[in-house]
């Protein structure tokens, strides 16, 4: 072939390239729909003092007070809004009271959900810190747990769980009886409806169930009565993890906002990502280091009524609280 048709034949292979990426960027990178995050405060430090953290691996929010799940301490460490220490509870074990690597909580009408990743169940403790129910034990029947990641609870009081090892969520009466299940027990899958290592559920306004499918890099949503709705990360939420928006490398937990946005932890990138209800882009803030505004692996993330949102920083052993962009 002649020199100049080879030219011509590498120059429109780069062209069509070059269109293709272009329409793959547009198609599967979203562009920022709204103001980024402002750094606010940051507390903690590696230890084991009130105040301190080893490996903070669970954030809940109520009206007045951060919950802090203490994981290698063991401990829920409530802390004030400006980060201020308040009390603690819990301490290593397995007896009622104590705790085995607290994960992702919830917390619901003055009651605490711990799940508690070695103990295989959950524990509910009243606000004084109290233990006054234990839920689930270690196994992958109807109602048992293996290391359970995350709960959620209803307003009725039912109970969705992460239930990591077992591949499935499940959802509970009150009283721990089983109700239903997503996912096949110990099968990991990439369809809709199968995970890849649960880590976290939360619940929208509209009884809609988001599901953190941790090693599938992506989030799913459900019905209450079952039914598959959505899943957004990477192309098609097909498991393919990337740095880019709306893209995950692990998803560890997710929250939803009152009016309905939802906030995802995205662990190896560093940052936390926010989309609407249906899956939109929306903006992320957060990088990897160690100064104010930086993370080492944002795992856990919640949001409170004013819109301030508050991240676990797990490597960096501390809680960091941002606000709106102004």
């Amino acid at each position: 072939m002649p020199h100049k048709a080879i030219l011509k034949a590498c120059v429109w292979t780069l062209a069509a390239l070059a269109v293709a990426i272009a329409l793959a960027a547009i198609a599967f990178v979203p562009r920022t729909k709204e103001k980024g995050y402002e750094f606010v405060a940051a507390w903690g430090g590696k230890g084991t003092a009130p105040g301190k953290f080893c490996d903070p691996t669970g954030i809940a929010v109520n009206a007045s007070e951060v919950f802090v799940a203490d994981s290698r301490n063991n401990r829920i460490q409530v802390f004030d809004r400006d980060g201020n220490f308040r009390r603690q509870f819990g301490n290593p074990g397995d007896d009622v009271g104590e705790l085995g690597r607290p994960m992702n909580l919830a917390v619901r009408d003055g009651s605490i959900y711990v799940p508690e990743y070695f103990n295989d169940r959950i524990q509910v403790f009243g606000p004084d810190g109290r233990p006054s129910k234990i839920i689930g034990a270690a196994g992958s029947g109807p109602g048992m747990f293996d290391a359970p990641g995350g709960v959620a609870v209803a307003e009725d009081g039912t109970i969705y769980v992460a239930d990591f090892y077992n591949q499935r969520v499940q959802a509970l009466s009150p009283e721990g009886e089983f109700l239903r299940q997503w996912g096949v027990t110990r099968e990991i899958g990439v369809a809709a409806g199968k995970f890849n290592y649960p880590t976290a559920v939360a619940l929208g306004a509209d009884d809609r169930i988001y599901v953190a499918d941790g090693y599938n890099d992506r989030v799913q949503v459900f019905a209450r009565d079952g039914a598959f709705e959505r899943k957004w990360g990477g192309p098609l939420g097909m498991n393919v993890h990337g740095p880019f928006n709306g893209w995950f490398a692990t998803v560890t937990d997710i929250a939803v906002d009152g009016a309905g946005n939802v906030y995802v932890a995205d662990f190896y990138n560093h940052r936390v990502q926010k989309f609407s209800a249906d899956g939109t882009f929306l903006t992320a803030f957060g990088s990897k280091g160690s100064a104010d505004g930086e993370f080492s692996y944002a795992i856990a993330v919640d949001v409170a009524e004013d819109g301030s949102v508050f991240v676990a920083d797990f490597g960096n052993n501390r809680i960091q609280k941002w606000r709106p962009g102004r």
